[in-house]
């Protein structure tokens, strides 16, 4: 297997985090149509995957897990916009750069700074 992030949500889901452009297209490419996927709403962040069916308190703890490792997070230290997405609903085309990819249906959710402050990645 590639060699992802890793986190364990406290239901005992697995989810997996790119660490690179490279990583996030092997991340999406072994992506599940009904599976929940997590990235920034602005650029450069890692694809977020959670692997089975999540719980809204699965996708939380994913969204916070995204949120820590994005630059957004890493630049300006306050709440962090995600975008939660199914892997049915990514797409790539041809001129798309490496690690990038387009969604047709997207939820937002914030994550606040207090909840990433305290994330330890368990």
């Amino acid at each position: 297997m590639v060699n992802f992030r890793k986190f364990i949500t406290s239901s005992g889901k697995l989810v997996l985090g790119g660490k690179s452009a490279e990583n996030n297209e092997q991340l999406i490419k072994q992506a599940e149509a009904g599976e929940v996927v997590l990235h920034t709403k602005a650029p450069g962040s890692p694809f977020v995957n959670i692997k089975g069916k999540a719980s809204q308190k699965d996708i939380k703890e994913a969204a916070i897990f995204c949120a820590r490792y994005s630059q957004d997070w890493r630049d300006n230290k306050q709440d962090v916009i995600i975008h939660v997405f199914k892997g049915k609903d990514v797409y790539k085309h041809k001129d798309m750069k490496l690690g990038t990819f387009g969604v047709k249906e997207v939820k937002e959710i914030k994550v606040k700074k207090k909840d990433i402050e305290i994330f330890n990645g368990k």
